[in-house]
Protein backbone atom coordinates (compact mmCIF):
# COMPACT_ATOMS: atom_id res chain seq x y z
CA UNK A 1 0.00 0.00 0.00
CA UNK A 2 1.59 3.41 -0.68
CA UNK A 3 2.67 5.78 1.51
CA UNK A 4 0.61 9.05 1.36
CA UNK A 5 3.50 11.21 2.86
CA UNK A 6 5.64 9.77 -0.35
CA UNK A 7 3.50 9.60 -3.21
CA UNK A 8 2.82 13.54 -2.37
CA UNK A 9 6.31 14.23 -2.26
CA UNK A 10 7.00 12.63 -5.32
CA UNK A 11 4.47 14.15 -7.30
CA UNK A 12 5.86 17.64 -6.38
CA UNK A 13 9.33 16.65 -7.09
CA UNK A 14 8.14 15.20 -10.32
CA UNK A 15 8.11 18.89 -11.87
CA UNK A 16 11.95 18.98 -11.20
CA UNK A 17 12.41 15.28 -13.66
CA UNK A 18 10.26 15.36 -16.21
CA UNK A 19 12.66 12.95 -18.04
CA UNK A 20 12.62 10.25 -15.29
CA UNK A 21 13.56 7.19 -16.93
CA UNK A 22 10.17 4.45 -17.02
CA UNK A 23 10.95 1.43 -15.21
CA UNK A 24 9.55 -1.51 -16.85
CA UNK A 25 6.26 -3.15 -15.51
CA UNK A 26 3.80 -6.04 -16.48
CA UNK A 27 0.18 -5.79 -15.91
CA UNK A 28 -1.96 -8.91 -16.25
CA UNK A 29 -5.89 -9.21 -17.33
CA UNK A 30 -7.50 -12.38 -16.60
CA UNK A 31 -10.51 -14.01 -19.15
CA UNK A 32 -13.44 -15.80 -17.92
CA UNK A 33 -14.75 -16.94 -21.74
CA UNK A 34 -17.23 -19.91 -20.22
CA UNK A 35 -20.20 -17.48 -20.62
CA UNK A 36 -21.90 -16.16 -23.22
CA UNK A 37 -20.21 -12.74 -22.85
CA UNK A 38 -16.30 -12.53 -21.84
CA UNK A 39 -15.34 -11.21 -18.39
CA UNK A 40 -12.33 -9.69 -16.83
CA UNK A 41 -10.85 -10.01 -13.34
CA UNK A 42 -10.11 -6.41 -11.70
CA UNK A 43 -9.57 -5.52 -7.84
CA UNK A 44 -10.43 -2.45 -6.36
CA UNK A 45 -8.08 -0.31 -4.74
CA UNK A 46 -8.42 0.70 -1.24
CA UNK A 47 -9.82 3.93 -0.53
CA UNK A 48 -7.11 5.57 1.45
CA UNK A 49 -4.53 4.78 -1.16
CA UNK A 50 -3.28 8.06 -2.92
CA UNK A 51 -2.95 6.46 -6.34
CA UNK A 52 -6.17 5.99 -8.09
CA UNK A 53 -8.27 5.31 -4.54
CA UNK A 54 -11.16 2.85 -5.42
CA UNK A 55 -10.92 2.03 -9.11
CA UNK A 56 -11.15 -0.57 -10.47
CA UNK A 57 -7.38 -1.83 -11.45
CA UNK A 58 -5.81 -5.56 -13.00
CA UNK A 59 -3.16 -6.30 -10.93
CA UNK A 60 0.54 -5.56 -12.06
CA UNK A 61 4.09 -3.81 -11.33
CA UNK A 62 7.43 -3.31 -11.54
CA UNK A 63 9.76 -6.26 -12.57
CA UNK A 64 11.81 -7.90 -9.88
CA UNK A 65 15.21 -9.33 -10.15
CA UNK A 66 13.74 -13.04 -9.30
CA UNK A 67 11.33 -12.46 -12.20
CA UNK A 68 14.61 -13.80 -14.48
CA UNK A 69 16.01 -16.52 -12.52
CA UNK A 70 12.71 -18.32 -11.32
CA UNK A 71 12.22 -22.05 -13.10
CA UNK A 72 9.51 -21.78 -15.35
CA UNK A 73 7.14 -25.04 -15.95
CA UNK A 74 7.17 -24.06 -19.96
CA UNK A 75 8.62 -21.28 -22.09
CA UNK A 76 6.58 -17.88 -23.27
CA UNK A 77 5.85 -18.75 -27.03
CA UNK A 78 8.44 -17.81 -29.86
CA UNK A 79 5.44 -15.48 -30.93
CA UNK A 80 5.49 -13.70 -27.53
CA UNK A 81 9.12 -13.50 -27.23
CA UNK A 82 9.27 -12.15 -30.74
CA UNK A 83 5.92 -9.25 -30.23
CA UNK A 84 8.32 -8.22 -26.80
CA UNK A 85 11.28 -7.64 -28.43
CA UNK A 86 10.37 -5.18 -31.03
CA UNK A 87 10.12 -1.67 -30.15
CA UNK A 88 12.34 0.55 -28.62
CA UNK A 89 14.35 0.35 -26.32
CA UNK A 90 15.90 -2.91 -27.28
CA UNK A 91 15.65 -5.71 -24.79
CA UNK A 92 16.54 -9.65 -24.23
CA UNK A 93 14.90 -12.77 -24.40
CA UNK A 94 15.73 -13.03 -20.86
CA UNK A 95 14.21 -9.47 -20.29
CA UNK A 96 11.17 -10.45 -22.24
CA UNK A 97 10.56 -13.74 -20.41
CA UNK A 98 11.26 -11.74 -17.03
CA UNK A 99 8.15 -9.31 -18.02
CA UNK A 100 6.25 -12.42 -18.35
CA UNK A 101 6.97 -13.80 -15.51
CA UNK A 102 6.85 -10.54 -13.32
CA UNK A 103 2.72 -10.60 -14.53
CA UNK A 104 1.75 -13.78 -13.20
CA UNK A 105 3.93 -13.11 -9.79
CA UNK A 106 2.10 -9.45 -9.45
CA UNK A 107 -1.58 -11.06 -10.03
CA UNK A 108 -0.09 -14.00 -7.08
CA UNK A 109 0.92 -11.30 -4.98
CA UNK A 110 -2.06 -8.91 -5.33
CA UNK A 111 -4.88 -11.13 -5.83
CA UNK A 112 -4.11 -14.78 -4.70
CA UNK A 113 -4.32 -16.33 -8.08
CA UNK A 114 -1.38 -18.63 -9.30
CA UNK A 115 -1.12 -19.19 -12.84
CA UNK A 116 1.08 -22.42 -13.12
CA UNK A 117 1.53 -26.14 -13.57
CA UNK A 118 2.23 -28.83 -11.22
CA UNK A 119 5.79 -30.43 -10.99
CA UNK A 120 6.70 -33.83 -10.05
CA UNK A 121 9.51 -33.13 -7.37
CA UNK A 122 9.08 -29.85 -5.15
CA UNK A 123 11.15 -27.50 -6.46
CA UNK A 124 12.30 -24.65 -3.43
CA UNK A 125 11.34 -21.46 -4.25
CA UNK A 126 11.33 -18.46 -2.18
CA UNK A 127 10.02 -14.90 -1.20
CA UNK A 128 6.54 -13.94 -3.87
CA UNK A 129 7.02 -17.31 -5.43
CA UNK A 130 6.86 -19.48 -1.95
CA UNK A 131 3.21 -20.00 -2.85
CA UNK A 132 3.88 -21.92 -5.59
CA UNK A 133 6.07 -23.94 -3.96
CA UNK A 134 3.62 -24.76 -1.24
CA UNK A 135 1.00 -26.11 -4.13
CA UNK A 136 3.80 -27.88 -6.02
CA UNK A 137 3.14 -25.29 -9.03
CA UNK A 138 5.96 -23.64 -10.67
CA UNK A 139 5.17 -20.24 -12.74
CA UNK A 140 3.96 -21.09 -16.37
CA UNK A 141 3.84 -18.31 -18.88
CA UNK A 142 3.33 -20.31 -22.07
CA UNK A 143 0.01 -19.14 -22.45
CA UNK A 144 0.03 -15.58 -22.40
CA UNK A 145 -0.61 -12.63 -25.04
CA UNK A 146 0.92 -9.23 -25.57
CA UNK A 147 -2.26 -6.87 -25.80
CA UNK A 148 -0.59 -3.43 -25.36
CA UNK A 149 2.31 -1.34 -24.40
CA UNK A 150 2.32 1.72 -22.77
CA UNK A 151 4.91 4.73 -21.25
CA UNK A 152 3.42 7.02 -18.35
CA UNK A 153 4.17 10.63 -19.39
CA UNK A 154 7.18 12.81 -18.50
CA UNK A 155 7.04 14.82 -16.08
CA UNK A 156 6.37 12.10 -13.45
CA UNK A 157 8.49 10.87 -10.74
CA UNK A 158 6.58 7.21 -11.08
CA UNK A 159 7.00 6.34 -14.67
CA UNK A 160 6.58 2.93 -16.10
CA UNK A 161 6.66 0.68 -19.46
CA UNK A 162 4.07 -1.47 -18.81
CA UNK A 163 3.41 -4.59 -21.46
CA UNK A 164 -0.49 -5.52 -20.35
CA UNK A 165 -0.43 -9.53 -20.97
CA UNK A 166 -3.90 -11.61 -21.00
CA UNK A 167 -4.59 -14.82 -19.63
CA UNK A 168 -7.15 -17.49 -19.98
CA UNK A 169 -9.07 -18.24 -16.36
CA UNK A 170 -8.59 -21.73 -16.60
CA UNK A 171 -4.84 -21.46 -16.41
CA UNK A 172 -5.16 -20.86 -12.69
CA UNK A 173 -4.05 -23.49 -10.99
CA UNK A 174 -4.23 -22.35 -7.07
CA UNK A 175 -5.52 -19.65 -4.51
CA UNK A 176 -3.85 -18.52 -1.83
CA UNK A 177 -6.54 -17.18 0.72
CA UNK A 178 -6.62 -14.06 2.78
CA UNK A 179 -4.41 -11.92 0.05
CA UNK A 180 -7.83 -9.45 -1.00
CA UNK A 181 -9.28 -7.82 2.43
CA UNK A 182 -10.63 -4.82 3.72
CA UNK A 183 -6.83 -3.55 4.78
CA UNK A 184 -5.11 -4.78 1.71
CA UNK A 185 -3.95 -2.51 -1.34
CA UNK A 186 -7.24 -4.22 -3.21
CA UNK A 187 -9.87 -4.73 -1.18
CA UNK A 188 -12.05 -6.91 -3.52
CA UNK A 189 -12.43 -8.97 -6.91
CA UNK A 190 -14.72 -8.50 -9.42
CA UNK A 191 -15.12 -10.77 -12.40
CA UNK A 192 -16.96 -7.96 -15.02
CA UNK A 193 -18.05 -7.31 -18.92
CA UNK A 194 -15.92 -4.96 -20.80
CA UNK A 195 -17.29 -1.36 -20.88
CA UNK A 196 -19.60 -2.57 -17.53
CA UNK A 197 -19.97 -0.10 -14.68
CA UNK A 198 -17.23 -1.21 -12.27
CA UNK A 199 -15.04 0.34 -15.67
CA UNK A 200 -16.89 3.44 -15.99
CA UNK A 201 -14.44 4.94 -14.16
CA UNK A 202 -11.02 3.52 -14.68
CA UNK A 203 -8.10 5.19 -15.55
CA UNK A 204 -8.00 6.27 -19.10
CA UNK A 205 -4.88 3.76 -20.37
CA UNK A 206 -6.74 0.99 -18.49
CA UNK A 207 -10.24 1.66 -21.15
CA UNK A 208 -7.59 2.58 -24.15
CA UNK A 209 -6.36 -1.09 -23.20
CA UNK A 210 -9.66 -2.96 -22.69
CA UNK A 211 -10.98 -1.18 -25.87
CA UNK A 212 -8.02 -3.45 -27.59
CA UNK A 213 -8.81 -6.52 -25.73
CA UNK A 214 -12.54 -6.02 -26.90
CA UNK A 215 -11.87 -5.87 -30.49
CA UNK A 216 -9.39 -8.73 -30.38
CA UNK A 217 -12.08 -10.76 -28.56
CA UNK A 218 -14.52 -9.52 -30.75
CA UNK A 219 -12.64 -11.79 -34.16
CA UNK A 220 -12.72 -14.95 -32.31
CA UNK A 221 -9.61 -16.51 -29.90
CA UNK A 222 -6.41 -14.63 -29.58
CA UNK A 223 -3.68 -14.42 -31.86
CA UNK A 224 0.05 -13.89 -31.39
CA UNK A 225 0.11 -12.34 -35.03
CA UNK A 226 -2.36 -9.11 -34.09
CA UNK A 227 -1.01 -5.75 -34.01
CA UNK A 228 0.13 -4.56 -30.63
CA UNK A 229 -0.71 -1.25 -29.63
CA UNK A 230 2.09 0.92 -28.12
CA UNK A 231 0.45 4.29 -25.98
CA UNK A 232 3.34 6.80 -25.73
CA UNK A 233 3.33 10.39 -25.61
CA UNK A 234 5.46 12.98 -27.37
CA UNK A 235 4.95 16.55 -27.70
CA UNK A 236 2.30 16.85 -24.64
CA UNK A 237 0.09 14.27 -26.76
CA UNK A 238 -0.45 10.55 -26.25
CA UNK A 239 0.43 8.95 -29.54
CA UNK A 240 -0.99 5.34 -30.62
CA UNK A 241 2.42 3.52 -32.57
CA UNK A 242 1.81 -0.18 -33.83
CA UNK A 243 4.99 -2.78 -32.39
CA UNK A 244 7.58 -3.09 -35.11
CA UNK A 245 5.19 -1.03 -37.45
Amino acid sequence: MSDTATDVKEEKEADHHPYFRPKDAATLILIDRSGDKPKVLVGRRHDKVVFMPGKYVFPGGRVDKSDNRVPVAAPISPELEANLLKGSPKITPSRARALAVAAIREACEETGLCLGCQVDKPVKLDGAWQPFAEAGLLPDPSGLFLIARAITPPGRVRRFDTRFFTADASAIAHRVEGVVHADAELVELVWVEIGSQPLADAHAMTKNVLAELDRRLATGPLRHDAPVPFFHFYGGKMQKDVLGA
